[in-house]
């Protein structure tokens, strides 16, 4: 009997370009894929904490529009408030 493999749903870390408002709100504005790859985004619609319902964890959510197509974004907070890095942005991919 062969047991059917589960493709579990990877953490993807992305490098991305963002602008801040006055008010202190990251906007998103270009991922750079891990080929190099770099994907505008056309506009944020929601910015909200959320679970990473299929990778785990926790994070900023943010629904981002690229193409026509809407996506998730999440920043992930680092725990260690002091030094230079506040976060990673990652998306959630398939193997």
């Amino acid at each position: 009997m062969q047991t059917a493999t589960v493709n579990k749903p990877l953490k993807v870390y992305v490098a991305v370009k963002a602008d801040f408002a006055a008010d202190g709100t990251m906007f998103p504005r270009i991922i750079t894929w891990e080929d190099g790859e770099k994907y505008e985004i056309d506009r944020v619609s929601d910015i909200r904490q959320a679970p990473v319902l299929k990778a785990g964890g926790q994070g900023d959510r943010y629904t981002i529009w690229i193409g026509g197509h809407q996506s998730y974004l999440f920043f992930e907070r680092s725990a260690d408030l002091t030094g230079n890095n506040i976060g990673r942005w990652f998306v959630e991919r398939r193997q």
